[in-house]
């Protein structure tokens, strides 16, 4: 059996990243547990989910620091799977991405592969396939 996984993203703003991959990636926001909203009304956990409940909780969890250098861990969005044209799909989705706060930074075409490289809005890198 599998072990069940989350992923832990620091933000300034988690309401605010959490709704950007929440419509990334087509999860929805899970209502929020005791001891997300401190004493000043001020969200410390946002927390997305997959509705078909098979991928990975993501939780968006308030630190005061700023993101440095670059990010040792990403996100690969497969946004073109099962897409008659790949590259159509994924372009589609990234434009809908930046309308939502993402910035693209460059795309790759490679021998391994083609994909599109994004920032969220906090600066996090990840990239559509």
């Amino acid at each position: 059996m599998a072990i069940p996984l989350q992923i832990t993203v620091d933000a300034h703003d988690p309401g605010r990243l959490a709704a950007f991959w929440a419509f990334a990636l087509g999860y929805v926001q899970q209502a929020p547990r005791p001891g997300y909203i401190d004493d000043d009304d001020e969200e410390q956990y946002t927390a997305i989910v997959d509705p078909s409940g098979v991928g990975p909780r993501v939780l968006f969890q308030r630190v005061p620091e700023d993101k440095v250098g670059k990010n040792r861990l990403h996100l690969d969005v497969n946004s073109g799977h099962g897409a008659t044209d790949r590259r159509a799909a994924v372009r589609r989705h990234a434009n809908q991405l930046v309308s939502a706060g993402a910035t693209i930074l460059r795309e790759m075409d490679e021998p391994t592969g083609w994909w599109i490289v994004l920032q969220d809005p906090e600066g996090n890198e990840f990239c559509l396939q």
